[in-house]
């Protein structure tokens, strides 16, 4: 499965590096083909309020398409205020 340019993605693994957890939403924003790997996406994460947050580059396997038992939360990162 490829994503389309601008959908929407679930990340589905922790980054805390990047400030990101399994579970965030993120807008796929390029797609990466090199000859014998996966397919890999760059992938750009907001807050609420239209910040980015971080733009991390993965494999196609660390993200997944929302579906509609998805439902958006919210949480306070300590450091966001």
């Amino acid at each position: 499965m490829n994503f389309s340019l601008y959908s929407d993605v679930i990340l589905l693994r922790d980054l805390p590096e990047e400030g990101l957890y399994a579970g965030y939403i993120g807008t796929v924003v390029e797609q990466h083909n090199v000859q014998g790997l996966e397919t890999g996406y760059s992938v750009e994460f907001f807050d609420m309020i239209g910040n980015t947050v971080a733009v991390v580059t993965l494999p196609m396997n660390c993200f997944r398409l929302p579906t509609s038992g998805d439902r958006p939360t919210v949480r306070l990162m300590a450091n966001a205020v």
